[in-house]
C-alpha cells in the first residue's frame, strides 16, 4: 500500500485530503509545518508528498527545493496544492521541482488520480 505525506496547515483542507486519500486506499501521514514535514521525511520515505505552498515557517517552495536537491529524497514526486493558483505560481512550483501543480479548491478526483500517476511511473 502507498504511503502520502500531506503538509497542510488548514485542518479544512486537512481532513479532506486525508479523508479523500484513505477512502483511496492510501496511508496517510501528517505534517502541519514545512520544518515538521522535512523531520517526517527523514525517518519516513513516503511514496508521494502533498504539499501546500504557504506554511508556517519555510514555505512549500523552500520544501520543494530542499526535497528535490538531496539525493535520498529527490526521487520522492511532490504535488503541491495551494490556493495560489496563477500561472506565475505554477511556473514557480513546477521549476522548484514540483512533479504536478493543482489549485485549491482541489477537485479529489484528479488528486487521487495524479497521486497514482505519480506512483505508479
Amino acid at each position: 500500500m502507498s504511503t502520502a505525506l500531506i503538509v497542510e496547515d488548514s485542518m479544512t483542507d486537512l481532513q479532506i485530503f486525508v479523508r479523500c486519500l484513505q477512502e483511496s486506499g492510501i496511508n496517510v501521514l501528517i505534517a502541519q509545518s514545512g520544518e515538521e514535514a522535512i523531520a517526517t521525511i527523514t525517518k519516513q520515505k513516503p511514496d508521494v508528498v502533498v504539499l501546500d505552498v504557504v506554511l508556517p515557517g519555510c514555505s512549500g517552495f523552500e520544501v520543494c527545493r530542499k526535497l528535490k536537491t538531496e539525493a535520498e529524497t529527490s526521487h520522492i514526486p511532490i504535488v503541491i496544492c495551494s490556493t495560489k493558483g496563477s500561472q506565475m505560481d505554477r511556473f514557480w512550483g513546477l521549476k522548484q521541482g514540483a512533479d504536478a501543480y493543482l489549485a485549491k479548491p482541489v477537485d479529489q478526483d484528479e488528486l487521487v488520480q495524479t497521486i497514482r500517476q505519480l506512483i505508479n511511473r
